[in-house]
């Protein structure tokens, strides 16, 4: 623990091992790990312009269906066929439930459409397939996409879609219609799902490779993508450092991930894991506050603040800069029992921690200013009737409208260069690469490893090359500090170790190597 919270404090590098130490960091090591998780988030806020900024999303939840193939252990969102008759619903949202929603949502300031839904539910359920067909849609992700559109229409909401899974075609067919979408990544322990009795056994769409490939699509599709991990739900340290790492790997390779969640898991009455225990606020900050340390300074991390039990100040302490989506209208669908504190209420817990609240919409203004590819010409209006030019955060006087959806006037604008038939015969090439390079075709250190494994070579840490440095000239005079360093050495740090053991060992007692029979 004291060399892992020393090199965070440092801005090392961590490694998985090292972020599994310090996700059980409890005390004063949590406070020194919040106290340098805190140093890299406002970093980060100072470089995106707005320092001493948390964010949230005015928003109102729509429950499109709470249908779902899926049979997540730990789940209340989701219901039965016989159960939505019982209760007099249907198997989802009527469009005039939806629209009803969103205008009254619009009316109270809210601009952010939240639709929220299972996964796939015709699949699983006759009664969902026969809903769908009857109103004239081939599936679910049909029926979001012409929701979304009305909803832009008819109120000026901009739609957020978590509609589970999707394909690279879903993604096209959606990216249209909305600014932004998502989908948690919780846990890489694959375990959990394949095992009996994990809490994903059962539902098809937690296995951690598929929902990896979705965030890659969604990175290669260009659609700013709201994910993240879930915390306490049977996984280990080091698996909940894994999926960490996997999250910083793939917004590394494709800078889609405009946001990361870390939520801790609530025990809920009427499901398989009632009697767990929820996951501990202090375990919450460390995952916070190594979440920080491994995505960054640019990173936008969340917590949700109806699910903090009003530790707001722990947590803002720990490193977010993002209260996710709040809602003045709408319950929260997915933790019922947790009702979102008043917006007043948070803006002044997040004040009495020194910070200021200011409204974003869900697309983030990073990737508002980015434009295209980001944000498709046909959202454009939308967003810019909400968003203040100079910030890309919400105007927050501004109420939204119902605006047409359609191509732009000015047609489709290329966002390349068109001027290459004149001057690289007249300039020459100036560089070895474009210079939109990593945005167009993401970080190329990043995609050339998951090109060829093991073929890039690794950094050996400033602490450990020091220590190599030493003990190759005395081994005698290591101190304490450069032992403990070269007791973690792997990859070419450990050759080098190895080599100049090695090296010792000739010169010590040369090549021969004895052994004694023992009976």
């Amino acid at each position: 623990m004291r060399r892992a919270l020393k090199r965070a404090r440092d801005g090392v590098a961590l490694d998985v091992t090292e972020a599994a130490v310090l996700l059980q960091a409890r005390g004063d090591d949590l406070k020194d790990l919040a106290a340098s998780a805190a140093r890299v988030r406002n970093a980060g806020l100072e470089a995106a312009g707005r320092p001493g900024v948390i964010t949230y999303s005015r928003k109102v939840f729509i429950p499109l269906t709470r249908l779902c193939r899926d049979r997540c252990h730990y789940c209340t969102f989701v219901t039965v066929p016989g159960k939505l008759r019982r209760a007099g619903h249907g198997m989802f949202l009527s469009p005039d439930e939806v629209l009803k929603i969103a205008r009254e949502g619009a009316a109270m300031g809210c601009k952010e459409a939240l639709f929220t839904l299972g996964d796939r539910p015709e699949d699983r359920w006759p009664e969902a397939r026969e809903w769908l067909e009857a109103e004239g849609y081939d599936d679910t992700l049909a029926y979001v996409r012409a929701m979304a559109i009305r909803v832009l229409e008819e109120t000026g909401l901009l739609p957020h879609l978590n509609p589970g899974v999707m394909t690279w075609t879903d993604l096209q067919r959606l990216k249209p219609v909305a600014p932004s979408m998502g989908m948690m990544l919780e846990t890489t322990a694959t375990r959990l799902w394949s095992d009996p009795g994990g809490p994903h056994h059962g539902s098809p769409d937690k296995e951690p490779a598929v929902r990896l490939r979705v965030l890659e699509d969604a990175g290669r599709s260009n659609v700013p993508f709201t994910t993240g991990i879930l915390i306490g739900i049977g996984e280990s340290y080091e698996e909940r450092a894994d999926s960490l790492f996997e999250l910083r790997k793939t917004a590394r390779a494709y800078h889609g991930i405009q946001e990361v969640i870390v939520q801790n898991f609530r025990a809920k009455p009427d499901t398989a894991m009632r009697g767990m225990p929820d996951a501990e606020l202090e375990e919450l900050a460390a995952a916070i506050a190594v979440a920080r340390h491994i995505l960054g300074p640019s990173a936008r991390i969340q917590a949700p603040p109806n699910l903090v039990d009003a530790e707001y100040a722990l947590l803002i302490g720990a490193g977010i800069d993002d209260w996710g989506g709040v809602s003045p209208l709408t319950p929260d669908h997915v933790n019922p029992e947790r009702p979102w504190p008043h917006i007043d209420e948070l803006a002044a817990r997040t004040a009495e921690s020194g910070f200021t609240l200011r409204e974003r919409l869900t697309i983030y203004p990073e990737f508002i200013q980015r434009g295209e590819p980001w944000l498709d010409p046909r959202l454009l209006p939308h967003v810019r009737a909400l968003a203040d030019p100079e910030t890309g955060l919400a105007r927050e006087d501004a109420l939204p409208v119902g605006l047409p959806w359609q191509e732009p006037d000015e047609g489709f604008t290329s966002s390349g260069r068109t001027d290459l038939h004149a001057t690289i015969d007249t300039e020459g090439r100036t560089g070895d690469r474009r210079d939109d390079f990593d945005e167009v075709y993401g970080d190329w250190e990043a995609l050339r490893e998951a090109a060829a494994p093991g073929m890039v070579p690794s950094r050996i840490d400033a602490d450990v090359r020091q220590a190599l440095s030493q003990a190759a000239d005395d081994p005698t005079k290591l101190t304490d500090d450069q032992a403990l360093a070269l007791l973690h050495a792997d990859g070419p740090a450990l050759d080098e170790l190895c080599r100049i053991a090695d090296a010792l060992r000739r010169d010590v007692v040369g090549d021969d190597v004895t052994y004694i029979v023992t009976r």
